[in-house]
């Protein structure tokens, strides 16, 4: 570590990998060595834009370089041997999310980060949307009262997504682990992890059997959080269904609040907008915090608590997970018996 920088590179230069680096290089705390991609061309360019080493062997990147630091963009079906061998190099991990494929990689992953002693990190830039910061602040202060119900809605609108992510072998999931795995965290940072899960998932094939092969691209899902609160989430990421649109809706005994990325707004019972908190921040502000963050609890960990740790993302996980297995059986199913596998499985506890 010089000056004390951390060495860092980045795995993976698609659009959200780009908005990493982008963020990266506005921390002070930062100092880019290396980026890779398996286009070659893209990873060159953009060596050179930031003045660092080109790869396109993500085993390569590994192995020539001492960081302090792996930014991991790229896919996990594309990387996941990789970033195990960083972990055994002592490199603190950041991954956006999700936390891996499926519940029980991510629990390897927390394992072997905490066997090296390393922090191992899931960006959840929304954590500091200050939309979202308010969210939490009104709820910690009790400005709303008596939550009964929360309902939240993800369009991924008309953008692009990549073609592996259509396979579940390769991307664990669809909709529910690629886009709406921001909005189950806010939920369940809130309120907690939802005793129940029950999930009704499709895709666009025509049959039954077509389906199978597909990750889903539209589910709905409810959730029992207590015998008095209980929530739902929409989420699709078809074509044809309009501009991308995402938010939160919490109602309480005699109000409403609507958050999404810039805004915070307060209704009453009728409707009627009562407050309302507008933002500026954008993905690229979001994200600077986080990273900020992470730097912070590696420089100085005993002053800084690492937000949105692997193992806290294991909540998070086994929400998905409980999704993904009800739709499957076609029955309710429990987070919290998910989490008690893995401690058997792994022989360690899965308390946050």
């Amino acid at each position: 570590m010089s000056e004390g920088k951390l060495k860092t590179a980045v795995l993976g230069l698609n659009e959200a990998g780009q908005l990493l680096l982008e963020a990266v290089s506005q921390v002070d705390y930062f100092q880019i060595q290396a980026v890779a991609d398996k286009d070659t061309a893209l990873a060159e360019r953009i060596a050179g834009e930031w003045q660092c080493t080109a790869y396109d062997d993500y085993r390569q990147l590994i192995i020539q370089n001492q960081l302090d630091c792996l930014l991991v963009a790229a896919g996990m079906h594309s990387c996941d041997e990789y970033v195990r061998m960083a972990m055994k190099k002592k490199f603190n991990i950041l991954k956006l999310a999700p936390a891996a494929r499926d519940f029980e990689e991510a629990v390897k992953f927390v394992r072997l980060s905490e066997d090296e002693d390393i922090r191992f990190a899931i960006a959840n830039p929304r954590r500091f949307a200050r939309s979202f910061l308010a969210l939490r602040d009104f709820l910690q202060q009790g400005r709303i009262e008596q939550v009964f119900l929360m309902t939240a809605f993800c369009s991924a609108g008309e953008q692009p997504y990549p073609g592996w992510q259509t396979d579940p072998k390769l991307a664990g999931g669809g909709v529910l682990l690629h886009n709406c795995y921001w909005i189950i965290d806010q939920m369940i940072l809130n309120f907690g992890i939802p005793q129940q899960v029950y999930s009704l998932n499709t895709n666009q094939a025509q049959d039954r059997q077509q389906r199978l092969y597909l990750t889903e691209d539209t589910a709905v899902v409810a959730m029992k959080f207590t015998d008095t609160l209980i929530g739902n989430l929409v989420a699709s990421r078809r074509a044809g269904i309009g501009p991308k649109e995402e938010f939160l809706k919490l109602y309480g005994k005699d109000k409403i609040l609507t958050v999404n990325d810039k805004r915070l707004t307060v209704s009453d019972g009728l409707g009627e907008t009562n407050e309302e908190l507008e933002y500026e921040d954008d993905e690229l502000f979001c994200m600077r915090e986080q990273l900020k963050n992470f730097a912070v609890s590696i420089l100085s960990p005993d002053e800084n608590k690492l937000c949105s740790s692997g193992r806290e993302n294991l909540q998070d996980m086994a929400v998905i997970e409980s999704a993904y297995l009800s739709a499957r059986t076609g029955f309710p199913e429990e987070p919290a018996k998910v989490l008690q596998m893995a401690s058997r499985r792994t022989g360690e506890p899965t308390s946050i």
